[in-house]
Protein backbone atom coordinates (compact mmCIF):
# COMPACT_ATOMS: atom_id res chain seq x y z
CA UNK A 1 0.00 0.00 0.00
CA UNK A 2 2.90 2.36 0.67
CA UNK A 3 4.06 2.08 -2.97
CA UNK A 4 0.57 2.88 -4.21
CA UNK A 5 0.41 5.94 -1.95
CA UNK A 6 3.78 7.12 -3.29
CA UNK A 7 2.58 6.64 -6.87
CA UNK A 8 -0.61 8.58 -6.17
CA UNK A 9 1.34 11.49 -4.63
CA UNK A 10 3.54 11.55 -7.75
CA UNK A 11 0.45 11.53 -10.00
CA UNK A 12 -0.98 14.53 -8.15
CA UNK A 13 2.35 16.38 -8.23
CA UNK A 14 2.89 15.99 -11.97
CA UNK A 15 -0.44 17.75 -12.60
CA UNK A 16 1.64 20.91 -12.19
CA UNK A 17 3.08 20.31 -15.68
CA UNK A 18 -0.27 21.54 -17.00
CA UNK A 19 0.58 24.95 -15.57
CA UNK A 20 3.98 25.30 -17.31
CA UNK A 21 3.42 27.55 -20.28
CA UNK A 22 5.54 26.93 -23.35
CA UNK A 23 6.76 29.43 -25.91
CA UNK A 24 4.70 28.27 -28.90
CA UNK A 25 1.04 28.37 -29.81
CA UNK A 26 -0.59 25.22 -31.18
CA UNK A 27 -1.45 25.48 -34.88
CA UNK A 28 -4.71 27.36 -35.31
CA UNK A 29 -4.92 28.55 -31.69
CA UNK A 30 -4.22 31.98 -30.23
CA UNK A 31 -3.05 30.71 -26.82
CA UNK A 32 0.26 29.17 -25.82
CA UNK A 33 0.38 25.45 -25.14
CA UNK A 34 1.40 23.98 -21.80
CA UNK A 35 4.09 21.37 -21.30
CA UNK A 36 1.60 18.59 -20.55
CA UNK A 37 -0.08 19.20 -23.91
CA UNK A 38 3.33 19.10 -25.56
CA UNK A 39 4.10 15.75 -23.91
CA UNK A 40 0.82 14.28 -25.14
CA UNK A 41 1.37 15.66 -28.63
CA UNK A 42 4.91 14.33 -29.05
CA UNK A 43 3.82 10.89 -27.84
CA UNK A 44 1.14 10.73 -30.52
CA UNK A 45 3.63 12.04 -33.08
CA UNK A 46 6.07 9.27 -32.14
CA UNK A 47 3.38 6.63 -32.46
CA UNK A 48 2.26 7.92 -35.85
CA UNK A 49 5.77 8.49 -37.22
CA UNK A 50 7.54 5.44 -35.72
CA UNK A 51 8.00 3.75 -39.09
CA UNK A 52 10.23 6.63 -40.23
CA UNK A 53 12.97 6.03 -37.67
CA UNK A 54 16.44 5.52 -39.11
CA UNK A 55 16.93 2.48 -36.88
CA UNK A 56 14.67 -0.11 -35.26
CA UNK A 57 13.17 1.36 -32.08
CA UNK A 58 11.13 0.22 -29.11
CA UNK A 59 8.14 2.59 -29.36
CA UNK A 60 7.12 1.89 -25.74
CA UNK A 61 10.50 3.17 -24.51
CA UNK A 62 10.32 6.17 -26.86
CA UNK A 63 6.87 7.10 -25.53
CA UNK A 64 8.07 6.71 -21.93
CA UNK A 65 10.97 9.07 -22.65
CA UNK A 66 8.65 11.61 -24.24
CA UNK A 67 6.18 11.41 -21.35
CA UNK A 68 8.86 12.22 -18.76
CA UNK A 69 11.35 14.36 -20.68
CA UNK A 70 9.82 17.70 -19.64
CA UNK A 71 8.71 16.87 -16.07
CA UNK A 72 11.72 18.80 -14.74
CA UNK A 73 10.04 21.94 -16.08
CA UNK A 74 7.62 21.79 -13.14
CA UNK A 75 10.46 23.22 -11.04
CA UNK A 76 12.72 24.71 -13.73
CA UNK A 77 10.08 26.27 -15.99
CA UNK A 78 10.16 26.22 -19.78
CA UNK A 79 12.76 28.09 -21.79
CA UNK A 80 12.90 28.43 -25.53
CA UNK A 81 15.15 25.65 -26.79
CA UNK A 82 17.49 28.02 -28.61
CA UNK A 83 18.69 29.31 -25.24
CA UNK A 84 17.89 26.41 -22.89
CA UNK A 85 20.50 23.81 -23.71
CA UNK A 86 22.99 25.01 -21.12
CA UNK A 87 24.56 23.06 -18.29
CA UNK A 88 22.80 25.32 -15.77
CA UNK A 89 19.36 24.78 -17.31
CA UNK A 90 19.85 21.01 -17.56
CA UNK A 91 21.08 20.83 -13.95
CA UNK A 92 17.96 22.69 -12.80
CA UNK A 93 15.74 20.30 -14.78
CA UNK A 94 17.56 17.29 -13.36
CA UNK A 95 17.12 18.59 -9.79
CA UNK A 96 13.40 18.95 -10.46
CA UNK A 97 13.21 15.42 -11.81
CA UNK A 98 15.09 14.04 -8.84
CA UNK A 99 12.62 15.74 -6.51
CA UNK A 100 9.65 14.38 -8.45
CA UNK A 101 11.02 10.88 -8.89
CA UNK A 102 11.90 10.69 -5.18
CA UNK A 103 8.14 10.59 -4.57
CA UNK A 104 7.99 7.22 -6.35
CA UNK A 105 8.94 3.76 -5.13
CA UNK A 106 12.68 3.20 -5.63
CA UNK A 107 12.45 0.85 -8.61
CA UNK A 108 10.32 3.36 -10.58
CA UNK A 109 12.53 6.25 -9.51
CA UNK A 110 15.63 4.60 -10.93
CA UNK A 111 13.93 3.43 -14.15
CA UNK A 112 12.54 6.88 -14.96
CA UNK A 113 15.75 8.73 -14.15
CA UNK A 114 17.68 6.31 -16.36
CA UNK A 115 15.21 6.93 -19.21
CA UNK A 116 15.55 10.71 -18.82
CA UNK A 117 19.36 10.47 -18.84
CA UNK A 118 19.22 8.23 -21.92
CA UNK A 119 16.96 10.78 -23.65
CA UNK A 120 19.28 13.64 -22.74
CA UNK A 121 22.40 11.85 -23.99
CA UNK A 122 20.70 11.01 -27.29
CA UNK A 123 23.03 8.09 -27.98
CA UNK A 124 20.60 5.17 -28.43
CA UNK A 125 18.25 4.70 -31.38
CA UNK A 126 15.26 5.18 -29.05
CA UNK A 127 16.67 8.43 -27.66
CA UNK A 128 17.68 9.79 -31.07
CA UNK A 129 14.18 9.18 -32.39
CA UNK A 130 12.54 10.65 -29.27
CA UNK A 131 14.71 13.78 -29.53
CA UNK A 132 13.86 14.10 -33.22
CA UNK A 133 10.13 13.81 -32.56
CA UNK A 134 10.34 16.33 -29.69
CA UNK A 135 11.38 19.01 -32.19
CA UNK A 136 8.63 18.50 -34.77
CA UNK A 137 5.54 20.06 -33.08
CA UNK A 138 7.26 23.36 -32.13
CA UNK A 139 8.50 23.72 -35.70
CA UNK A 140 5.05 23.02 -37.11
CA UNK A 141 3.56 25.52 -34.62
CA UNK A 142 5.81 28.21 -36.06
CA UNK A 143 5.52 27.18 -39.70
CA UNK A 144 1.71 27.18 -39.50
CA UNK A 145 1.55 30.08 -37.04
CA UNK A 146 3.40 32.78 -38.94
CA UNK A 147 6.69 32.18 -37.11
CA UNK A 148 5.25 33.67 -33.91
CA UNK A 149 7.89 32.49 -31.43
CA UNK A 150 10.77 32.83 -33.91
CA UNK A 151 9.84 36.48 -34.36
CA UNK A 152 9.15 37.14 -30.67
CA UNK A 153 12.54 35.76 -29.59
CA UNK A 154 14.58 36.90 -32.59
CA UNK A 155 15.39 33.35 -33.71
CA UNK A 156 17.25 33.24 -37.01
CA UNK A 157 17.01 30.72 -39.81
CA UNK A 158 20.61 29.71 -39.04
CA UNK A 159 19.63 28.84 -35.46
CA UNK A 160 16.54 26.93 -36.58
CA UNK A 161 18.33 24.86 -39.22
CA UNK A 162 21.39 24.22 -37.03
CA UNK A 163 19.59 23.09 -33.88
CA UNK A 164 16.90 21.10 -35.66
CA UNK A 165 19.30 19.19 -37.89
CA UNK A 166 19.28 16.71 -34.97
CA UNK A 167 15.99 15.43 -36.37
CA UNK A 168 18.06 13.69 -39.05
CA UNK A 169 19.84 11.63 -36.40
CA UNK A 170 16.53 10.01 -35.55
CA UNK A 171 14.89 10.14 -38.96
CA UNK A 172 16.54 11.34 -42.14
CA UNK A 173 13.26 11.19 -44.06
CA UNK A 174 11.43 13.33 -41.45
CA UNK A 175 14.27 15.85 -41.41
CA UNK A 176 14.13 16.06 -45.21
CA UNK A 177 10.41 16.84 -45.07
CA UNK A 178 10.71 19.32 -42.18
CA UNK A 179 13.72 20.99 -43.79
CA UNK A 180 11.65 21.47 -46.96
CA UNK A 181 8.88 23.10 -44.89
CA UNK A 182 11.46 25.33 -43.18
CA UNK A 183 12.86 26.37 -46.56
CA UNK A 184 9.29 27.26 -47.55
CA UNK A 185 8.98 29.36 -44.37
CA UNK A 186 12.17 31.20 -45.37
CA UNK A 187 10.85 31.75 -48.89
CA UNK A 188 7.56 33.07 -47.45
CA UNK A 189 9.38 35.46 -45.09
CA UNK A 190 8.18 33.67 -41.96
CA UNK A 191 11.72 32.65 -40.97
CA UNK A 192 14.59 35.08 -41.54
Amino acid sequence: MEDIEKALRFIVEIEKLKNVQRKTKPAGLKRFENSAEHSWHVCLCALILKDYSNDPINIDRVIKMLLIHDLGEIDAGDTIIYSSETDTAKAKEKEGLQRLFSLLPDNMNIELMNLWEEFESGETADARFAKAIDRIPPLLHNIYGGGHSWKQYGITKEQVFSLNARIGKGSEVLWSEIRSKLEGAVKDGILK
